[in-house]
């Protein structure tokens, strides 16, 4: 079934200590134009989640955001500077030295408000496992906003199903009225001929010649085969599981141009009022395909 370029999906997991959330938001475009907005320490996974939403949606303006609470997986290391202590030890002693006291002990503690004596630093993430988990968390938000887009595509395939088969009544009245006009000019022909001839002995083939020479040009039969043609492809690919939009959208201005060259080939009243009808509903068909992705 077609699927909808609009919809929305969120998701939220706490791996691997870090509260991971996830939305996904689209709009009609017609390619894929990706934006993922995120902390900026986690950049080095955009590749990864781009990827990733490129498999599941093939057009549409996409806006993934990604927020990350990594303060459970924040894990502090710190170090000694050895070299830096033993030289303000050293000189803790020299100034002992220097105030008359003859043995002094650095404690530690005093050691340690120096600066640079304790340096605290994070450890280092697993970059794989950090994009995997990101991804993990999206490919869930993903799957939500799917769901979303088939069932608007659900209501589109409706909506434009019923189109179709408005189309496919007014065609079958273009078939029907059709030959009914070259009845009408065959008549119109004979009374206008008698009428400039005054005479009731009219060739019967000069009469069937005009009327051949008029069927001709007004004859819409290849146009109606094709316009059913194209609203039977247009069924298959409403059942669809690919991206059926781009399709859709041509054969609808196949269908448009087949609908125009009815209009302009029959000189007839009650034709171009179903030409007129006809033609509203490709153009309604048409703004729901710029809906179908």
């Amino acid at each position: 079934m077609i699927k909808s370029m609009t919809g929305y999906g969120r998701a939220r997991q706490e791996l691997n200590k870090r509260d991971i959330t996830v939305e996904v938001r689209s709009v009609n475009n017609r390619y894929l134009d990706c934006t993922v907005k995120m902390p900026r320490m986690y950049a080095f996974a955009e590749d990864a989640i781009k990827q990733h939403v490129q498999q599941a949606i093939s057009r549409g303006k996409v806006d993934v955001f990604i927020s990350v609470d990594a303060s459970a997986a924040d894990v502090a290391k710190v170090s000694v500077n050895r070299e830096l202590a033993a030289q303000y030890a050293a000189a803790l002693q020299e100034l002992a030295g220097v105030c008359g006291m003859e043995s002094h002990q650095v404690s530690p503690e005093t050691l340690s408000r120096f600066p640079d004596v304790l340096t605290v630093t994070k450890a280092d993430e697993d970059l794989e496992t950090v994009s995997a988990d990101l991804c993990t968390v999206l490919d869930e938000a993903l799957a939500a906003y799917n769901a979303m887009r088939a069932v608007e595509g659900a209501k589109l395939a409706e909506d434009i199903g019923g189109r179709l088969t408005a189309i496919e009544n007014y065609t079958t009245q273009v078939e029907a009225r059709s030959p009914e006009t070259v009845a009408e000019f065959r008549a119109k022909l004979t009374a206008r001929m008698q009428e400039v001839l005054q005479s009731t002995t009219i060739d019967p083939q000069r009469i069937l010649t005009e009327a051949a020479i008029y069927a001709d040009k007004v004859a819409v039969d290849e146009e109606t085969v094709r316009l059913r043609s194209h609203v039977a492809q247009l069924r298959t690919m409403l059942e669809s599981n690919e991206p059926m939009g781009r399709k859709m959208d041509f054969l609808i201005q196949e269908v448009n141009r087949e609908s125009n060259t009815i209009g302009s080939k029959c000189n007839d009243v009650a034709i171009a009022q179903v030409v007129i009808g006809l033609k509203a509903e490709v153009e309604k068909m048409r703004e729901q395909v710029q809906n179908v992705e």
